[in-house]
């Protein structure tokens, strides 16, 4: 598998790819470019962080734990089993640039806009919801030679020995529950394995951080949200508070009898962002056990410098899509379109790997290396200088070896500390 051109920079790897008539001789594996870098590292009588950094990425459990792949997988022409162009395509994941970055696991989000509150809306959220899920399920068997759906941290860990991608699945908004509690059991057993309670705007199960129209609605979790919490903490699966409003954190917070997860956010200390989370917040998601995981969304991670072009062409499509709400499944494709073609034309200065690891150390200096991880949010507006797509993410290592974390520490950080709290989620289920 041939390594991008950013990844092969940050290892070192010029040297082989002008030697070798990459076009033509395929190295094979992510595996093969990591060993060729152990071994120059140690020809030169010591270990390079870019050798360091790749032995680690090789040999510790990888996983993104937030991808909008999904919506991907609905547009024509996109395959996730061949490797797409990023800068062509526009998408930021499929298995081969999986493979290629040393990415072993993903949560594929099934992602649902916030529509209606009304039972039409209601019928309509979950069709959709069901036709998202199937066309995760189509595209992993439809690419069983390169990976599978997983259902529990074991899964993970046995795909990676095989080679293959472990493909979870999480559902993003709490809306798809289509005001219906035994929604939480059903999707339990379709092998959805986390739940974001809303998403940008107010739903009937909590506030969100960034609803502007409604502002602090349930002040928290509704009656119906509070059922749902205990819902899913009788079938295990995981509650994520990314997106909710500072009361409904702290009504999980209070509420959940197991460690909960925020599948894509950062640190509001670092970057002044309702979709971030307070030092406060970080140390009662520590008391209670859980993880952030770090977004790669460049707004959560670093100030904007002052783009008023961009920003009044990005009004104008909210305001002519309705912000996102309630449209059909054109609408939505148009949407997006328009969405991408307008970021193209004005785009902002991205943050970078380096910006994103600031929030890890402050996060680690505030509770601690076992409370962080990755929840890139790629294919869903993530996107950094450095880790612009899945075939970079050895960048995020390298980064971290800079910075002296050590290979436990980093076995962590992109994994350990995740699975910790799948694992204890699961086994606390009562079924």
């Amino acid at each position: 598998m041939i390594a991008s051109k950013a990844f092969r920079n940050c290892l070192g790897l010029d040297y082989f790819y002008k030697n070798y008539d990459m076009k033509k001789t395929v190295l094979g594996s992510a595996a093969m470019i990591f060993s060729l870098m152990f071994i120059q590292g140690v020809a030169k009588g010591k270990e390079t962080p870019e050798a360091k950094a790749a032995r680690i990425h090789q040999s510790v459990l990888t996983i993104d734990t937030h991808s909008d792949t999904p919506l991907n997988l609905l547009r024509d022409g996109f395959d996730v089993g061949k490797r797409n162009d990023m800068a062509a395509s526009g998408t930021k994941c499929d298995f081969p640039r999986m493979k290629e970055g040393g990415l072993d696991a993903q949560f594929f989000a099934v992602f649902v806009a916030q529509g209606p509150r009304t039972p039409e809306g209601d019928a309509a959220v979950k069709k959709k919801a069901l036709e998202i899920y199937a066309a995760i399920r189509k595209s992993v068997a439809e690419n069983s030679g390169q990976a599978e759906i997983a259902l529990t941290p074991d899964d993970a860990y046995r795909l990676k020995k095989q080679g293959k991608r472990a493909i979870f699945i999480g559902v993003e908004n709490g809306y798809a529950l289509a005001n219906d509690l035994t929604m939480v059991k059903k999707f339990h057993e379709m092998g959805v394995r986390y739940i974001t309670l809303c998403h940008t705007s107010n739903n009937d199960i909590c506030d969100s951080s960034t609803d502007k129209k409604k502002g602090a609605e349930h002040h928290g979790l509704s009656p119906f949200g509070k059922e749902v919490v205990a819902e899913m903490n009788k079938y295990g699966v995981m509650i994520d508070v990314s997106h909710i409003s500072d009361d409904s954190f702290y009504d999980v917070i209070r509420l959940s009898k197991v460690p909960v997860i925020a599948s894509h956010s950062c640190s509001r200390a670092i970057c002044d962002h309702p979709r971030n989370l307070t030092d406060d917040q970080l140390k009662a998601l520590a008391k209670n056990g859980g993880v952030i995981q770090m977004c790669f969304l460049s707004d959560y991670v670093k100030k904007a410098d002052p783009n008023p072009k961009r920003d009044s062409a990005m009004v104008l499509v909210n305001k002519k899509y309705n912000d996102f709400q309630g449209l059909t499944d054109e609408q939505t494709k148009e949407a997006y379109r328009e969405y991408r073609e307008t970021s193209k034309r004005f785009p902002n200065k991205l943050a970078n790997v380096q910006d994103m690891v600031d929030h890890i150390d402050h996060i680690v200096k505030v509770i601690g290396i076992n409370h962080v991880g990755i929840g890139t949010d790629f294919d869903g507006g993530g996107d950094l200088a450095g880790c612009r797509d899945v075939s970079q993410m050895g960048n995020v290592t390298l980064e971290l070896v800079k910075r002296g974390y050590s290979e436990s520490d980093i076995r962590k950080i992109w994994g350990g500390n995740f699975m910790r709290v799948f694992r204890q989620v699961q086994k606390s289920a009562v079924l």
